[in-house]
């Protein structure tokens, strides 16, 4: 793995600014991943074996994945609306999980490893690098049962809701009265007054596009 000021510089790139969660995410994924033992996590023989549970929508979820190499896409990025500072990293090969929190009284203690920085902000970011892990983390060694469905891999099955049609995969359905729902429909959903539309040029493609250029660099030359 990069050492910790390629890593947060990196990840501070990719996310956008650099903030004091940034510092902590980063570290958290150090971390997670070195309890697990997995040195080089986004390598693709070590990444097959990773699943990362994060538990806040905030700056320090960008680093946990930068550093992990874990995707929502690739099924190893699990999201969890806790609003908790935290993340969960499972080792699939050896079953070994341990859950990684950030503390509030290193938010109370930033004053003491940056006194010399006056503005509370770059005060934090500075003595979130300084602190030792003990005192920026608690650590929990914890159990995750893995249901085949939410492992990395091909959908392993499809099910159509019997209210409104659409497919729903991976046995995310819902069982009500022997009817099976996709959850909008079974508990409600985030979105209201669902309308299905048509919207100008709806017709297009991006081959469309990539001829129309054609044309037009065909007509200046």
């Amino acid at each position: 793995m990069q050492d910790f000021d390629t890593l947060l510089k990196s990840s501070a790139t990719a996310h956008g600014h650099l903030c004091p969660g940034q510092v902590v995410g980063v570290r958290m994924a150090m971390l997670g991943c070195k309890l697990i033992g997995l040195d080089e996590p986004t390598r693709i023989d070590q990444i097959k074996k990773l699943i990362v549970f994060v538990e806040m929508d905030r700056c320090a979820g960008d680093a946990v994945a930068y550093v992990t190499g874990v995707k929502l896409g690739r099924r190893s990025l699990k999201f969890l609306d806790y609003g908790i500072m935290a993340a969960t990293f499972v080792n699939l090969e050896t079953n070994n999980a341990f859950r990684v929190i950030s503390t509030e009284d290193a938010r109370d203690l930033a004053t003491v490893y940056a006194a010399e920085i006056p503005e509370k902000y770059s005060q934090q970011l500075e003595a979130y690098k300084r602190m030792p892990d003990s005192v920026l983390f608690r650590v929990q060694k914890v159990r995750v049962d893995m249901s085949k469905y939410d492992l990395p891999g091909p959908t392993r099955k499809k099910v159509s809701c019997s209210r409104c049609g659409q497919v729903i995969r991976d046995n995310r359905e819902v069982v009500q009265n022997g009817h099976i729902l996709c959850k909008p429909c079974a508990h409600g959903a985030y979105f209201s007054e669902a309308e299905d539309i048509i919207w100008p040029e709806m017709n297009w493609t991006p081959a469309q596009k990539e001829q129309k250029m054609v044309v037009v660099n065909e007509a200046k030359i």
